[in-house]
């Protein structure tokens, strides 16, 4: 169960939102709102309608509507004002009353909102305020909106002489987080018509970026993921990840004083073993592999091998085989997406029933597609240059109670082994297209992601079965998307084959965007008739 669901039934989907996410993402390249996260993760999700909305930076309880009989009972409930939503905020200026309602117009004025004396034909804009208690020059204060206009409880917090915490854009002191929450939100059921009240309270001293995983990534199932990506969580070129019971520190320099620190923070906020740090070079392959490999930073030290979970999965992961310590985290969403046959509403990856499925996993590293579609019943194919990687890769089967030897293992080039096959007449239902950004093979050459992705599209679409699925991804960070996507159709347009389906994919929460350091991460799923 995710840990962010509150509540669900056959008409409603009650969640706590993360601070840090917005509610639906104003562009798929922009990174997922929690509106698409959950439409497109969950079969039973796929029809969920959005009904309000909170600001990326606010976190609690959201309703979202999962019929059409939900959707029209919530949405006049919202209109007519009578579902009562209750926020919490923090503030660390001085509130002069117990009580106070404020009631205006609001005006856009750039990227902020404004209050002006409420006028004949304007939006009528009202708040109710109480403050609850003052702890440490900080005092938190309940605001009740009677109307949901955007952005509404910060502009008159702000207009009041108490602007929020964290809320820079309307003069609050800065700080980690917005520190407003959505703390209860009460509705009648759209069928029933019985009153339902919904709370979560604030969790203002946590981090809220350590906040933000918490409440999408399900710990039972998942013990790897992203602690800390860069810019977005207020250390830019800095990265961080939970390996299992080790810590993986990435950055183009040692660590410094206060990432020592921060990491050590992280070490017993989740109990694990110890800590290594990997210096990011372009250099890779004129770097020997000890001198590539992460070093001990803190903590013990790590064994040669050790075993993560990801979504019910092991992998065996190892921080001595130089610059890649075994499993692609930011993958993680695609992988799940092989495991539970659903790339996205209304979207499944395999016919329902299907039997005997084969899907392709080209560069496929250490397996761990193949592993996952193996695991959902298919057969798998996995083709790398690395004998290495494929022994690796064959291990990650065997931890997962599956047979190796009832799946191929090929060594070789792919665009040399995608035109053996085609030539022996092989054909996959679904292809894995996930190359390195650079690459170099003697049958081959050279290949770059930037330029030579079209070709690797061509060269695999003759062993792509009609209605096939296409999985094409890349973290060539210098290929925008817009150009990455051009370069695949325009290769399945050439090859007179039509998509009849599309799924572009944002990086996962955990790698969350920002305008210093934009998605790098480009995945489209398309099925090609």
């Amino acid at each position: 169960m995710l840990p962010c669901l509150i509540f669900e039934d056959e008409h409603l989907l009650v969640v706590n939102k993360p601070a840090g996410m917005n509610t639906h993402a104003p562009s798929p390249y922009a990174g997922e709102g929690i509106y698409e996260w959950l439409k497109h993760r969950e079969p039973r999700w796929a029809r969920l309608a959005i009904i309000h909305r909170l600001d990326k930076e606010t976190s609690g309880v959201m309703v979202f509507g999962k019929t059409a009989t939900a959707n029209r009972s919530l949405t006049e409930q919202f209109t007519q004002h009578t579902i009562r939503k209750k926020y919490q905020l923090l503030t660390d200026r001085p509130v002069n009353h117990k009580t106070a309602t404020v009631v205006s117009a609001l005006v856009r004025v750039g990227e902020k909102y404004v209050s002006r004396p409420l006028h004949a034909g304007a939006e009528r804009a009202e708040t109710r305020f109480e403050m609850l208690r003052s702890e440490g020059g900080r005092t938190t204060v309940l605001a009740e909106p009677v109307t949901g206009r955007t952005h509404q409880i910060r502009v008159h917090a702000a207009e009041q002489g108490f602007p929020i915490l964290g809320d820079v854009l309307y003069g609050g002191t800065p700080a980690s987080r917005v520190h407003l929450h959505a703390a209860e939100l009460t509705l009648k059921h759209p069928v029933t018509g019985a009153e339902m009240a919904f709370t979560m309270p604030p969790d203002f001293q946590g981090d809220a970026r350590l906040g933000l995983r918490e409440a999408l990534i399900e710990k039972e199932e998942t013990n790897a993921w992203r602690l800390i990506h860069g810019a977005a969580d207020g250390w830019p070129g800095w990265y961080v990840e939970r390996l299992g019971e080790f810590l993986l520190s990435q950055a183009d320099q040692p660590l410094s004083v206060a990432q020592s620190a921060e990491l050590s923070r992280l070490m017993q906020c989740y109990a694990v073993r110890g800590a290594y740090h990997k210096i990011l070079t372009r250099q890779v392959r004129r770097t020997h592999v000890q001198q590539a490999s992460p070093q001990p930073a803190l903590g013990e030290a790590a064994p040669g091998t050790f075993v993560v979970r990801e979504n019910g999965v092991a992998f065996e992961l190892s921080f001595d085989e130089g610059y890649s310590v075994g499993l692609f985290l930011d993958q993680r969403e695609n992988r799940r997406r092989f495991l539970v046959n659903h790339v996205a509403s209304e979207f499944p990856l395999f016919a329902a029933g299907a039997s005997g499925m084969e899907v392709l996993n080209t560069f496929a590293y250490t397996c761990g597609f193949s592993v996952c579609a193996a695991k959902a019943g298919a057969r798998t194919t996995s083709l790398d240059l690395s004998k290495k990687y494929l022994e690796w890769g064959k291990r990650n089967f065997a931890l997962n109670q599956l047979d190796p030897a009832q799946h191929d293992f090929i060594y070789g080039d792919t665009f040399d082994w995608l035109r053996r096959l085609a030539k022996k007449g092989r054909a996959f239902d679904a292809i894995v297209l996930d190359p390195p950004t650079f690459s170099q093979s003697k049958e081959h050459g050279s290949f770059q992601a930037e330029k030579d992705y079209g070709e690797l599209v061509a060269a695999a679409l003759p062993v792509l079965k009609p209605n096939g699925v296409l999985l094409a991804s890349t973290n060539a960070a210098r290929l925008e998307p817009e150009k990455f996507l051009e370069l695949v159709t325009a290769a399945i347009r050439s090859a007179k084959r039509k998509v009849t389906q599309q799924h572009y994919v944002p990086q996962p929460p955990d790698f969350p965007v920002h305008r210093d350091e934009p998605a790098y991460l480009k995945t489209v799923w398309l099925r090609v008739s």
